[in-house]
């Protein structure tokens, strides 16, 4: 109300409340959300950019105001970068462009970046990731590429976290396309990637002591064209796995599926690692816990840490709600081959919200292909947990939310946290 009225220099009045440990900062980064505009308004009318001036504070708790505006700052520079990304239109973050914005933006930081764009290094490393970039990579604007963020803590490490965000800048469903006005909004499919890029930021200004933490963004346009990857085909996966395609908008789990397996063999020899993937998945998470939600799902390692409650418990304390699902044992024997020689099948020909289970079962397919050996009951078990933010990364023409940034950052670094 104050902005339309056209204030320029408003007054923040934070309130405390006995029963929300973050009330104040909490306030103060949904004010965030509404004074930054996002990244093509900033850069194509910055006449328009600038809503607020100076943004005032007021705290009964005045002692704790400065860390307050401190922690509200790092989490929201995260959340800046992951709506940046995550928001911006299909050409403005193409996979070269959204190299460059992180380039930039981890410039002068401690963050290392490495990117694989060569094509022979892609179809030999990611084969899966190479079938979805095959139509995109003929147009230079559009080829495809895999970044790696790296954050090495001074101190001793004590747990490591691999992230894997799904960074498709535009998904027309490929040879599948996408009919009957459902492309529309797909520009967002990058959102996985933009919360780990987001994440990764957070983590370089707060600058835990004792984590490590290593993000995976596989960034890839899911076209359609002659040189389409299509149902039928038999590829073989990073982990040597003969994989049956379905459907070629079951690209997602694709390209995360060869990311999430270089880093679970780097996890196995790593102190306390915990693997996760973030994607806009499925609509079928959008039906099972509505608009604003993510959903959390653990395999038995995570499971037995209570990793989804705690991680829930967290994101509840900041504003940023998770739900909770489990993968059942159906959701990966629907995901085993069906055919002889086949050893995973990648989707059925379905939507996701007309079939049964419809966001538990990529999470069996991304288990059944890079860690099913790493169960509770293996000699050396993994934690793997897979985020759909489908139902909370934010729909056009709303702006995107940086979920589930947030609540990864009260969870993972909470340390840090006031």
């Amino acid at each position: 109300k104050a902005l339309k009225a056209g204030v320029k220099s408003p007054l923040l009045i934070l309130p405390s409340h006995p029963s929300y440990k973050y009330s104040e900062l909490v306030s103060l980064l949904d004010c965030c959300v509404i004074c930054v505009p996002n990244l093509q308004l900033r850069e194509d009318l910055p006449e328009k950019a600038q809503r607020v001036k100076k943004l005032g504070l007021y705290s009964e708790n005045i002692d704790k105001l400065p860390n307050i505006v401190k922690l509200a700052t790092a989490l929201e520079s995260g959340r800046y970068v992951a709506r940046d990304i995550g928001g911006s239109d299909p050409e403005r973050m193409a996979p070269p462009r959204v190299e460059e914005y992180i380039k930039q933006v981890f410039k002068n930081s401690d963050i290392k970046i490495e990117v694989i764009s060569d094509p022979k290094t892609l179809v030999k490393e990611y084969p899966l990731f190479s079938a979805v970039d095959r139509a995109a990579r003929t147009i230079e604007r559009h080829q495809g590429r895999i970044v790696y963020l790296t954050y090495e803590p001074s101190g001793t490490i004590k747990r490591t976290l691999y992230l894997v965000g799904k960074g498709v800048t535009y998904d027309t469903g490929g040879a599948d396309i996408k009919a009957g006005g459902v492309m529309a909004g797909m520009s967002r499919d990058k959102c996985g990637a933009a919360a780990a890029v987001g994440f990764m930021q957070i983590v370089s200004a707060l600058k835990p002591k004792d984590i490590k933490v290593v993000a995976g963004v596989p960034l890839v346009r899911n076209s359609v064209g002659a040189n389409s990857y299509v149902s039928d085909e038999v590829i073989t996966s990073r982990n040597k796995l003969r994989v049956r395609i379905g459907n070629t908008d079951a690209e997602g789990r694709m390209i995360m599926g060869d990311v999430l397996c270089k880093l679970r063999e780097c996890a196995e020899t790593a102190v306390d690692p915990h693997l996760i993937t973030i994607a806009t998945l499925t609509g079928h998470a959008v039906l099972t816990v509505g608009p604003g939600y993510s959903i959390v799902l653990d395999n038995g390692p995570a499971r037995r840490a209570s990793h989804a409650q705690k991680v829930q418990a967290a994101g509840e304390q900041v504003g940023d709600m998770i739900e909770i699902s489990t993968i059942r044992k159906e959701d990966i024997a629907f995901h085993k081959g069906k055919g002889m020689g086949d050893d995973v099948y990648q989707a059925n020909n379905l939507p996701s919200s007309r079939t049964p289970r419809g966001h538990q079962g990529p999470a069996g397919f991304l288990l059944l292909n890079t860690i099913y050996e790493h169960g509770s009951e293996s000699t050396k078990p993994l934690k793997y947990s897979h985020f759909d933010i489908a139902a909370s990364a934010g729909d056009l023409p709303d702006d995107a939310t940086g979920a589930p940034v947030l609540g990864l950052a009260a969870h993972y670094l909470h340390d840090n946290f006031l």
